[in-house]
């Protein structure tokens, strides 16, 4: 029975080609956006302010903010005139040059020398030399992790049609449903009753739960004297009066702590939370948390530990590059690429850290192993005390009214003469096909003798 629930109960959600399609045409959007406008502003507005002459060398040296993520120093009686014009060579002095732009620069026309797809900066802090930065290798990985993360966070917020982290979001849903009634041995509608949000319980009759909180009070029947409800009776503890909200969330959910384990009531709580978010799509850390708690950690959580430390190889290989000269001083790409990559998979990493639960694994697993054990073991008592209740209506005083019963459908199948002989004629049909079978391999046997001899 419970494997019929299983089928008929449990929604299928999988990822298909809308969600995947969608979710890549988001990405690439905002890779665009952010690798040609927000990262040139924000590396921009980190480098400019710590490089730029300060308040007291603009008091004698001209600075100037060029048209288009330009900036660059000037003669004092030249600073007003260009500012938000396009850089030249005569416009400037050549001692502070920072261009982020994506336009090529001659050192004819604009007095120094880039290429498209470079980023130009001079300082006198920073050496005699310019400092060039290939953007397409220092930092598209920060903008491409940033436009995967602005898409899936916003396929939180859609519909499973089309929604790629909505989809995983549902199905985790369904899927830690099923691990509960695995773990605890509950019906379908009995674990509904303990993830139901606590607005659509309170709206339910105390009749209409009464069954399924006597049931799971009965199950979580502990031996332990240290337990506050060992001793307690259903009937003392819950009437017509009783808050069947308090009740679930402190009765109900301790008896199945102690009963079972912490790590089975932080599902059911997880769970409740996240139809919160199937209902209302903005309480996106709800769902998250699900997924993030009860499938991405127990399923990723080495594989991120591994991308953790092969980044930090990464690093280790391009810093030690670096220190051989085989990377100039100049042209540091490589190893902002480096150090990107390392950030990225140490902050997912965190946020791996962030929602793994805080029992070790191997307790993880023994606990689980102790649910599976303790749901079989309440099984074999229900199937032992229907058979014990069976043995007493046989011995008991049932017995003589089974007897009586039986004794008459005896006796009138027995007064019945058509079905005397029809029973008569099937026997005597047997008899006689029984013995032309045991006499045929007689009959042969003597034939073939006679015919030898």
């Amino acid at each position: 029975m419970t494997n019929k629930n299983f089928s008929t109960k449990t929604k299928k959600f999988k990822i298909g080609l809308p969600q995947m399609l969608l979710l890549f045409v988001m990405a690439a959007a905002f890779f665009y956006f952010y690798f040609f406008t927000l990262v040139p502003n924000m590396i921009a507005g980190f480098v400019v302010p710590l490089f730029q002459p300060t308040l007291e060398q603009q008091a004698r040296v001209g600075f100037v903010d060029f048209d288009g993520l330009v900036w660059g120093s000037t003669s004092k009686d030249k600073e007003l005139a260009n500012i938000g014009k396009e850089i030249t060579k005569d416009a400037i002095n050549k001692e502070y040059i920072f261009d982020f732009s994506w336009k090529v620069r001659a050192e004819d026309e604009h007095g120094y020398s880039k290429a498209k797809n470079e980023w130009y900066v001079k300082a006198p802090i920073l050496g005699e030399m310019a400092i060039i930065l290939e953007p397409y290798i220092g930092f598209s990985i920060v903008a491409l992790v940033l436009s995967f993360a602005t898409a899936l966070l916003l396929t939180m917020f859609m519909p499973s049609g089309i929604g790629f982290m909505a989809v995983l979001f549902d199905r985790q849903i369904e899927n830690t449903k099923v691990k509960l009634r695995l773990q605890t041995g509950f019906s379908d509608d009995v674990i509904e009753l303990l993830i139901m949000p606590d607005d659509k319980l309170a709206e339910k009759e105390i009749s209409e739960v009464r069954s399924a909180f006597r049931l799971i009070w009965d199950r979580t029947m502990t031996e332990d004297i240290a337990s506050p409800f060992q001793s307690a009776r259903f009937a003392d503890v819950f009437d017509n009066d009783t808050d069947i909200v308090f009740f679930r969330n402190e009765a109900v959910y301790t008896r199945i702590k102690e009963f079972f384990s912490d790590f089975v009531v932080i599902e059911i709580q997880d769970t409740k939370n996240a139809l919160l978010w199937r209902r209302n799509r903005l309480l996106i850390l709800k769902g998250f948390r699900l997924y993030m708690s009860h499938h991405f950690t127990e399923k990723y959580s080495n594989f991120v530990t591994g991308l953790a430390y092969g980044g930090a190889a990464f690093l280790i290989v391009a810093v030690g590059i670096r220190g051989l000269k085989f990377i100039p001083a100049a042209r540091p790409s490589f190893i902002l690429l480096a150090i990107a990559l390392e950030f990225t998979m140490l902050s997912l990493l965190a946020l791996t850290l962030i929602y793994t639960e805080e029992e070790e694994r191997m307790d993880r697993m023994l606990k689980k192993m102790e649910d599976a054990n303790r749901s079989q073991l309440e099984a074999l008592r229900g199937q032992q005390a229907d058979i014990h209740q069976l043995s007493n209506a046989l011995v008991g005083q049932t017995a003589e009214i089974i007897r009586a019963r039986v004794e008459t459908a005896i006796e009138d199948y027995m007064t019945s003469g058509d079905q005397i002989q029809k029973v008569v004629a099937e026997e005597i049909a047997k008899k006689i096909m029984f013995s032309l079978r045991d006499e045929k391999p007689n009959s042969y046997k003597t034939y073939g003798g006679d015919s030898r001899r």
